[in-house]
């Protein structure tokens, strides 16, 4: 059998998010009279849930409870949403897989990528979205790709996943799904494409 869905990462893949997610942790950690980012932190925020994150960078502080608190009950995250830079194809890639291929996201993201997708208009192209809320054990826990092939009643090799990170990586060798890498050469992926088009070049390899 070929591929009957795709699963796609959120931050570093469909968008370029790197400038939002600085802003937006920066943002929590001014709000209790902190430094911003160290650039180790950087990389850590880009890849880990929002939970996970405020807990890494608030490690050494006082306030870890508080900056949770402060991010789920007070944080308006319209402005950070709106920093967001949809890639470049990935309209015209989800309007070409959306008949064909069943789509998903798997995201560390939590109470935000509802209003991600909503905000850049494409929550109509997916039919799952599982988030860090979603499941027990976010990636690079398989469970949420486990939680997808059972949605639409499929195995492993029956299945794509875009990615960018070494937690993407991490849960498709979890989950036993194929990763195709995007713009992260470093990754041992079995396929890599730069541009998000490129996807469909790799899908006639699976027919």
């Amino acid at each position: 059998m070929g591929i009957s869905a795709i699963i796609f990462d959120c931050d570093g893949v469909m968008f370029d998010s790197r400038r939002a997610n600085v802003d937006f942790y920066n943002h929590i950690l001014s709000h209790f009279g902190l430094p911003p980012l160290a650039d180790d932190d950087v990389a850590f925020v880009h890849m880990h849930t929002a939970e996970e994150s405020v807990n890494h960078i608030f490690r050494d502080s006082p306030y870890r409870a508080q900056a949770q608190e402060y991010r789920l009950t007070k944080l308006d995250h319209t402005p950070f949403i709106r920093e967001m830079v949809m890639e470049p194809g990935l309209t015209e890639l989800l309007e070409f897989l959306k008949p064909r291929f069943g789509l998903a996201v798997a995201t560390n993201r939590s109470n935000t990528i509802g209003k991600v997708l909503e905000f850049h208009g494409l929550t109509g192209y997916f039919d799952i979205v599982v988030s860090s809320l979603d499941v027990k054990n976010p990636k690079p826990h398989p469970e949420p790709i486990l939680k997808i092939f059972d949605f639409f009643g499929i195995e492993s090799h029956q299945c794509l996943y875009v990615g960018d990170s070494e937690v993407d990586w991490e849960v498709c060798q979890a989950s036993g799904v194929t990763l195709v890498a995007y713009r992260n050469r470093g990754l041992k992926a079995p396929y890599c494409v730069d541009k998000l088009l490129d996807v469909l070049t790799i899908l006639p390899l699976f027919s």
